[in-house]
């Protein structure tokens, strides 16, 4: 365990990010648990170690700049906690609520959570497509934010709803997105947003690309959004 903290050290750095103790004994506790679960259940296809630092904790703390003390964080599609739970670590002054929508994985979660006394995160079982229309989460939110789980069309009416005006919705998005944000131009258009930055890069020692899509609401955003459950996903906004 000792040489993969000191991978995900060394890799964090090149995001300027120092771990606590008790953050890397944290992170310890969360690969071995997300190991044994995946054993049980389907969590994520990545199943090396090293993989799993590089992949996934190391990318998701990537977005950890766009995140001020204080914040309200909500993380669509949350599945084995990505970006939700390393972010829940390292940002101890933010708050954090994670969804997902399968109960086995909201389970491993709550687990999570639980093992390491994460105060400042809760987990819940619902689509994103109801939950927005819930007046104690609807634009609610300082950051809205997911990875690998839509297009840009769809992932901007699923974020969008729960973000305050002048919030931020972060999609976290691989490589080859130029044809996603060009078919994404009127989604986010008539979901009051408005991208403001594109960050591309690749995480450290890999050629893993990634690029994140920093997008602020600009209005309140119509009641009608986000469509019913199944809508956003099958008819994307065109």
């Amino acid at each position: 365990m000792r040489e993969y903290i000191n991978q995900l050290e060394k890799e964090l750095s090149k995001f300027n990010i120092k771990l606590t103790d008790k953050q890397i004994c944290n992170f310890s506790i969360y690969l071995e648990l997300l190991m044994e679960w995946n054993k049980k259940i389907n969590l994520t296809s990545i199943v090396e170690p090293n993989e799993i630092l590089t992949k996934h904790f190391v990318d998701s703390l990537s977005i950890a700049k766009w995140l001020k003390d204080g914040n309200y964080v909500i993380d669509v599609g949350s599945g084995a906690g990505f970006p939700g739970i390393p972010l829940s670590i390292l940002m101890e002054n933010c708050s954090f609520l994670l969804v997902d929508s399968l109960n086995k994985r909201v389970k491993f979660l709550d687990e999570v959570i639980n093992k390491l006394k994460l105060k400042n995160t809760r987990a819940i079982h619902a689509r994103a497509e109801e939950l927005a229309h819930f007046k104690e989460y609807r634009e609610m939110f300082d950051i809205a934010t997911s990875r690998a789980v839509a297009n840009m069309s769809t992932l901007l009416e699923y974020l969008l709803p729960f973000c305050k005006v002048n919030g931020l919705a972060i999609c976290m998005k691989g490589n080859n997105i130029k044809e996603e944000l060009i078919k994404s131009k009127n989604a986010c258009h008539l979901l009051k947003g408005n991208i403001e930055k594109i960050d591309n890069f690749y995480l450290p020692f890999s050629e893993y690309e990634r690029n994140v899509i920093i997008v602020r609401k600009m209005e309140k955003i119509s009641e009608k959004y986000p469509r019913r459950q199944g809508k956003p996903a099958k008819e994307p906004i065109q």
